[in-house]
């Protein structure tokens, strides 16, 4: 499969395409190594992905906080917050857990 930059006959490099927000989604070098990345409408980063095969995903809560992430090697984790923004829950698919409390 050609690179973004070899269907459009790029020979200026780094290729790059950004979004309207001006946050890179594309990015290919001169050896044809690129790099995909996607943005929620709050500016987080919500999805990698590499030409080497590699990706990772990101989720949000509505104010920010990551909630989930999860990668191409099987790694996945998943926090929790209270209304403060603090951390009160983590686990992970390495079997870490823990639940927080605060005053």
């Amino acid at each position: 499969m050609k690179t973004i930059a070899e269907q459009l006959n790029i020979k200026d490099f780094p290729f790059k395409i950004k979004d309207k927000l001006g946050n890179e989604i594309y990015h290919e070098n001169s050896f044809g190594y690129w790099v995909k990345q996607e943005y929620d409408s709050k500016d987080n980063k919500t999805y990698f992905e590499d030409s080497d095969g590699y990706w990772y995903k990101r989720e949000y809560d509505s104010k920010g906080n990551q909630i989930y992430y999860e990668n191409s090697d099987g790694y996945w984790a998943k926090q929790e917050y209270d209304s403060n923004g603090k951390e009160t829950y983590f686990e992970n698919s390495s079997g870490d857990w823990y639940k927080r409390e605060y005053d």
